[in-house]
């Protein structure tokens, strides 16, 4: 093991744990490996598909709030309609849907409990889920930038790209599609081959190396473009402080005491052993995905009443005062955002919860909560439990969620987007990638980032 020395004193415990980490051929390997597939990733997302009007496509995204919470799992490939312009969205999309419909078809309950080859097929079924999805966004969002007259040339003002499965309108309609669902394809390639052959889970990195690649663009358009300088540090320490809270309600968790006993053989005689565990019920289990469902349910309304809203009549009427009241700008659209951030938490919570089967799991391996009897009482006590808890995790999101907000009312800071499901996102895969690193380290007798 490395020992570097600074100044006769040891190096900072992380510093030394990535000195560690490189020392070893098989876990640098590892690392470059991951690095080079998000390299490549960015590459990726550069390379823009033929005939776009960029001054067309960075005015709508100014102007549409829905396109730029997509663009924040593209990394900015939506912003330049690039060849992996959908990310990895369609695929998490499509975990989702699985996630929720397995409790209600019995096959995919049987196949969740068959172990791995179960998991192996509900995977398979969650890849070709994700090919309709795909095609499904990625026709929504041809058609929504056509009406945006991005596909128009800046000079003639001829269309370049007409949208259509009919007449010479199908072959540039299906190519761009194609080459749409096959940039999805490649980015979950790439994210599974990271979480086989490299640190972390691979899909989550590809959606974190998305977030740091927008950071420079957010600092320029923070700093450069406003004058507000004690706002913008007031701003910082508010997502300082941020990143300290989501790190803290990450790791809270209510350990909940088993006790485990079985029978052994030994020497002709049967011996009881017993011992003592607890099981971990994390505060915020839902993760992200409360925020996600939120904001798509509260952005999805006010983008729709954007194209009635030039109409005549009681449309107009109704889908100008919903335009009006449903910006990032109105208490309005921030109130529903935490409402509905409470109530996903709760939903999403248990649904998966339910799934997990926990009490017939203990009973099967003969372990028992302490002071509960096994079977339905230890699931209703369970439930119980998880549904006090999550009320301190769906409250913690919904706070979370409403932070740009309240940090724009403070600092008076307009020109910084503070993305909390940024923040909560880069703060998860940081964590999940340290624990990763530091099994790893700890497997061979060093220390790891974590104390």
């Amino acid at each position: 093991m490395l020992q570097a020395e600074v100044q006769g004193g040891r190096l900072p415990r992380l510093l030394q744990a990535a000195i560690d980490a490189f020392s070893l051929p098989d876990l640098r390997s590892k690392i470059l490996f991951t690095l080079a597939l998000l390299a490549i990733y960015r590459f990726a997302a550069h390379i823009p598909m033929p005939g776009i009007n960029e001054g067309a496509l960075a005015n709508l995204f100014e102007n549409n709030d829905l396109l730029g919470f997509l663009d924040l799992f593209s990394g900015g490939a939506l912003r330049r309609m690039s060849i992996v312009a959908l990310g990895v969205f369609p695929y998490i999309t499509a975990s989702i849907v699985m996630q929720l419909i397995t409790p209600v078809f019995p096959k995919l309950q049987e196949m969740a409990r068959e172990g791995e080859s179960g998991r192996a097929k509900m995977s398979r079924i969650t890849h070709w889920l994700t090919v309709p999805i795909a095609l499904a966004q990625g026709y929504g969002q041809l058609i929504l930038l056509q009406g945006s007259g991005v596909f128009v040339d800046s000079v003639t003002g001829a269309p370049t790209f007409v949208v259509g499965f009919f007449g010479a309108s199908l072959l540039p309609t299906v190519a761009a599609l194609l080459s749409i669902v096959a940039g999805t394809l490649f980015l979950v390639w790439m994210g599974e081959l990271i979480t086989e052959r490299g640190i972390g889970n691979g899909i989550s990195l590809i959606i974190f190396a998305g977030i740091v690649a927008g950071f420079p663009g957010l600092l320029s358009q923070g700093f450069l473009d406003t004058d507000n300088v004690l706002g913008i540090g007031f701003f910082a320490i508010i997502g300082v402080g941020i990143i300290a809270l989501i790190v803290w309600f990450n790791e809270a968790h209510r350990r909940i005491p088993v006790q485990y006993g079985r029978s052994i053989f030994r020497g002709g005689r049967m011996y009881r052993q017993s011992g003592a565990t607890y099981l971990p019920l994390r505060i915020n289990s839902a993760g992200m995905i409360p925020l996600i469902f939120a904001f798509s349910i509260v952005i999805l309304p006010g983008t729709m009443a954007t194209y009635f809203a030039t109409t005549t009549g009681v449309i107009g009427d109704v889908a100008r005062f919903f335009a009006d009241l449903l910006v990032p700008t109105s208490p309005p659209y921030w109130i529903m955002v935490f409402i509905l951030v409470v109530i996903f938490t709760f939903f999403y919570t248990l649904v998966v919860f339910n799934q997990q089967n926990l009490a017939e799991n203990l009973q099967r391996n003969g372990g028992f909560v302490l002071g509960i009897r096994p079977g339905r009482p230890t699931q209703e006590y369970l439930n119980r439990v998880i549904v006090r808890i999550t009320m301190g995790g769906a409250l913690f999101l919904g706070f979370i969620a409403i932070v740009p907000y309240l940090a724009s009312l403070i600092t008076d800071v307009q020109a910084i987007s503070l993305s909390s499901t940024s923040l909560l996102i880069m703060v998860g895969v940081g964590l999940d990638t340290m624990r990763q690193l530091e099994a790893q380290l700890m497997m061979r007798n060093y220390e790891g980032f974590l104390r």
